[in-house]
């Protein structure tokens, strides 16, 4: 199998400054400056390649994924006696003063970097390096709706978890500006979605090459901005109390609700995207041929299911993933060249001290709260296609040991977890590793729990037609949904929504989000959990504070750093 390369390195500009004396004042010609980069489209897709290391961050906490995982009702902190941060962000308490320090940190270096190649490339004739000045104009708006994205992006990611931020839309804002208003800070987000819709070519996804998955395009926008609409709009009435039906732009107008329906419909009928034709076919457990017959999950051969793959509409995985829209990459690197670059859903959230093919093991994070599988309906088969049951030998957990860890329910996420296998080669000496070591074939001998590449998805397609029922108020996307699982039609209500939205999206880090602007947070914690704490059994309970708003607290580090430019978010 072809081997996937990853580039996750960025660029880094040494910036020079002149000075008067006339033996210094000379052109520099081995170092990259503002004045002699973002000239080429090398130097563009370099450049661009730094705004996206802006979505890894070295502290834990600040992975969107773990975090807004362990915020929500349906997974409990879990880990072992002294994962206290785990427990912290879970139960609600003042956890370390930069828990979320990182997710602070990134959103200014992915910002800075976009807002320089907004300004550079705006000053730049691209014609020399293109057979027409049409592909030079594609080049251009492709790479200014890419920033634009990614800057919004950014900011809405930061603003789901700190609230209003401060606004820094170019080269030479103040470092030290005031953090803006919540509506402010959407504004700015929605004016950026918009102007990236604007921007990207309307290239159906079976066009794009391969090569650019990973990267966003104008249907990733175009359902970014539904996600935008709604959190801000639910947020607002829900949260603030002040009922609004549009999200605010920059300028002094407004994203309608007809509006955003606009971008899906036209996401719906022309990105190309689609359902995968079994929801279970979306996540690696699938995967059930190794290349020389083995089988990964016996349950997933019984089942039939057959992985897409994560590699686009690449065919080496039957028709190819048309479902997934954006995706946070990874690589399979050694921890001291930056454990960001690994998935740690799997890692973190996976089995604790338990190695079993199919699951290898990991730090046990994230158990899932049994009232999720008890109120899940048996004929879904996204319930199992979900969650691990210890001790199902259908399911190759027949061997687990119990009592590992704390807040042990027997349940964990399926979505995201190692995957391990023997080598395919009978006469290997590699032995049991993780599936993507093998796929990939890595050559690094780190522990298994290093070896997760698996995508993180931020946008599939499902979503974009559960938020079209959402917004117009109308069944026909979730139906689409459901019938996809092999469930019958319903009718549309907000509460039909809810339950689609927790089955369809468990584990994916959508659920806490929702929670907040749906202003359910108060209601979903309530009530114990049976749940066994290293080998004692114990009850299991989190009362969410309400004064927090949702939010999470600002870096403290920042907030002195300011001397009392940020003020601290309520609760913290």
């Amino acid at each position: 199998m072809k081997k996937l390369i990853y580039n996750i390195s960025i660029v880094v500009l040494v910036i020079t400054t002149s000075c008067s004396e006339e033996f210094l004042d000379t052109k520099n010609l081995y170092e990259k400056s503002l004045e002699n980069y973002y000239r080429t489209p090398t130097d563009i897709d370099e450049a661009m390649s730094g705004v996206y290391n802006a979505l890894y961050t070295a502290g834990v906490h600040s992975d969107e994924s773990v975090a807004a995982n362990l915020l929500s009702d349906m997974m409990l902190g879990g880990g072992g006696p002294d994962d206290r941060s785990a427990k912290n962000v879970d139960s609600f308490q003042d956890p370390e003063e930069d828990t979320y320090g990182d997710l602070w940190k990134e959103t200014y270096n992915g910002v800075t970097r976009a807002n320089t190649i907004i300004e550079k490339v705006e000053e730049v004739d691209f014609t020399s390096f293109f057979d027409t000045d049409e592909e030079a104009v594609e080049f251009k708006n492709q790479t200014l709706g890419e920033a634009y994205f990614m800057r919004g992006f950014l900011y809405f990611r930061a603003a789901k978890f700190f609230g209003g931020m401060p606004l820094l839309l170019g080269i030479d804002d103040d470092r030290y500006a005031p953090r803006a208003s919540y509506s402010e800070t959407f504004a700015q987000i929605a004016s950026d979605l918009k102007k990236a819709i604007e921007l990207l070519p309307s290239t159906p996804f079976g066009n794009i090459p391969t090569s650019r998955y990973g990267h966003t395009n104008k249907w990733v926008a175009e359902a970014y901005m539904a996600r935008v609409f709604l959190f801000y709009t639910g947020y607002m009435s829900n949260i603030e109390g002040q009922a609004t039906n549009d999200l605010p732009l920059a300028d002094g107008g407004a994203v309608t609700k007809a509006n955003v329906l606009t971008y899906l419909d036209d996401c719906i009928a022309n990105s190309g995207h689609r359902l995968a034709d079994d929801f279970r076919n979306l996540w690696p457990y699938s995967y059930v041929n190794t290349g020389a017959g083995t089988t990964v999950l016996p349950w997933a051969e019984t089942e039939g299911l057959s992985w897409v793959g994560q590699d686009g509409h690449s065919p080496t995985f039957g028709t190819g993933n048309y479902e997934t829209m954006f995706v946070l990459r990874y690589s399979t690197t050694s921890w001291d060249q930056g454990q960001q670059y690994n998935n740690r859903l799997p890692l973190f959230f996976g089995i604790r001290d338990n190695s079993m093919v199919p699951f290898g093991q990991g730090w046990g994070w994230g158990t899932v709260n049994p009232k999720l599988w008890n109120q899940w309906d048996d004929e879904d088969p996204r319930k199992v296609g979900s969650i691990i049951q210890v001790g199902q030998a259908d399911q190759g957990t027949d061997g687990y040991a119990a009592d590992k860890g704390d807040h042990e329910t027997g349940l964990f996420n399926k979505k995201y977890t190692t995957i391990q296998h023997p080598d395919p080669d009978p006469d290997g000496e590699d032995g049991v590793k993780g599936m993507f070591y093998f796929l990939y074939e890595m050559n690094n001998g780190d522990p298994l729990q290093l070896w997760a590449a698996q995508d993180f998805i931020y946008m599939r397609f499902a979503d974009v037609l559960l938020m079209h029922s959402e917004i117009s108020e109308t069944a026909t996307g979730m139906n689409l949904v459901r019938n996809r699982a092999g469930l019958g039609d319903v009718g549309y209500s907000i509460e039909a929504i809810k339950e689609e939205r927790l089955h369809e999206f468990a584990f994916e880090g959508l659920r806490w989000f929702d929670l907040v602007r749906w202003g359910d947070l108060e209601s979903a914690f309530s009530g114990n959990v049976a749940v066994r704490n290293s080998g004692s059994d114990a009850s299991y309970s989190v009362t969410y504070r309400p004064e927090t708003k949702g939010l999470v607290p600002i870096p403290e580090t920042e907030i002195r750093l300011l001397d009392g430019v940020y003020k601290q978010n309520p609760g913290w």
